[in-house]
């Protein structure tokens, strides 16, 4: 699990069709044994799960994870119709998935962003000028800004080639809301699958725009943005420019530290759960306190936010 953050794009790959290494597994099934427990769903998630998972064995050595990726969408089908144990979700839980029997758990915070390419020829003005939910939604949504020109003012005929997530993402559902929308089904643009892939694809296009969980976007091990990537801020007072106090996506602790206190907005940042279709086992219900007593020890290690102790006592409580 201690890889640089875009080694594990390429490893997560894998995770879609295949259990994680490094975790003792058996293939996903509905009839789990006490002691077994079959993950999956957000990619937002992934690293931090998998994290968790391999400290709590530790301590566990009885509890076996078999853990897969696929985004928020197969997660929740996966655990609703009884492919797996929990599901990973990163965006808030709809009405219809509630009345099929739908419980979720909070356990850690974390935020979407929007992307672009670091040898892109006007990133200098993207990172002075930033983006707002205005000119978010005239790129992804209205279509409205199709040229840098229409983005940055500075002349330039050349066009943004946006790209969005093609699988059923909370990122993609998180993005629109900033935007201004309500559904992952409102942004258009060149449709990539997962998180991984759409990191990959603005890294290969001088001209991309895109937007990735911070996870994919950050290098957890140095810090700063994954090579090739850059983030594009948000100028949150909307005054055209990304003012100082606005300026805090230089490095991935740094970018926590504005989500922690609230400088960047919600959405784009969210809380992420896990999900059980009913009340959860006895088995995941002890793999749920360790997460949020001392689990969220690992929150900071991992690079996303810590729930409040507010939070964590009320999940505590439901828990009981």
């Amino acid at each position: 699990m201690r890889r640089t953050l875009f080694s594990k794009l390429f490893f997560v790959f894998a995770l879609v069709a295949a259990p994680l290494a490094g975790c003792v597994g058996v293939a996903p099934s509905a009839a789990s044994t006490s002691d077994t427990i079959s993950i999956s769903g957000a990619f937002a998630l992934l690293p931090m799960v998998s994290l968790w998972t391999e400290e709590y064995q530790k301590v566990n050595p009885n509890v076996r994870f078999d853990i897969q990726g696929g985004g928020a969408g197969k997660g929740m089908t996966d655990v609703l119709s009884g492919a797996v144990d929990i599901a990973m979700l990163s965006r808030a839980v709809r009405a219809e998935e509630t009345a099929q029997g739908a419980v979720l758990v909070p356990v850690v915070i974390d935020a979407v962003v929007g992307t672009v390419n670091a040898d892109n020829p006007y990133l200098a003005q993207i990172l002075a000028v930033g983006i707002t939910p205005e000119s978010a939604r005239g790129i992804w949504i209205d279509q409205t800004i199709t040229t840098y020109d229409q983005w940055l003012g500075n002349g330039s005929s050349d066009p943004i080639n946006v790209y969005t997530r093609s699988d059923a993402s909370g990122a993609g559902e998180m993005w629109a809301r900033f935007a201004g929308g309500t559904a992952q089904e409102e942004l258009k643009g060149i449709a990539v699958n997962a998180d991984p892939g759409l990191a990959e694809s603005v890294r290969q296009d001088k001209l991309a725009v895109g937007y990735n969980n911070i996870g994919f976007a950050y290098d957890l091990a140095t810090g700063s943005p994954v090579a090739g990537l850059r983030v594009i801020p948000i100028d949150l007072n909307g005054n055209g420019a990304v003012d100082p106090d606005e300026d805090f996506y230089a490095t991935k602790p740094d970018m926590v530290d504005g989500i922690k206190r609230r400088a960047y907005p919600f959405p784009p940042a969210r809380e992420l759960y896990l999900v059980t279709k009913g009340e959860a086992s006895p088995t995941i219900q002890a793999f749920y306190r360790w997460i949020l007593t001392d689990g969220q020890q690992y929150v900071a290690q991992a690079g996303y936010v810590p729930l409040t102790q507010q939070q964590i006592d009320a999940a505590l409580a439901d828990l009981e």
